[in-house]
């Protein structure tokens, strides 16, 4: 687990890899991120990775698709 987390003033790095419209907000510390489209995550990468460690390695983003 990363032991520095940025502070949420600073953008999730997942943002530089996605166009704008696809940018917005985690839903646990509001940090902006990948969130829309495909490949997008509800949670920044800190934030899923604090869940992850905390509900072990199965936990994983399935993606909207998954539920049509």
């Amino acid at each position: 687990m990363n032991d520095t987390v940025p502070p949420i003033t600073e953008d999730d790095p997942s943002v530089s890899m996605c166009s704008g419209d696809h940018v917005g907000r985690c839903a646990t510390c509001h940090r902006r991120t990948h969130r829309y489209g495909h490949g997008g995550n509800p949670l920044c990468s800190f934030c899923f990775e604090a869940q992850s460690a905390k509900w072990g390695s199965g936990v994983r983003h399935v993606g909207r698709q998954a539920l049509m």
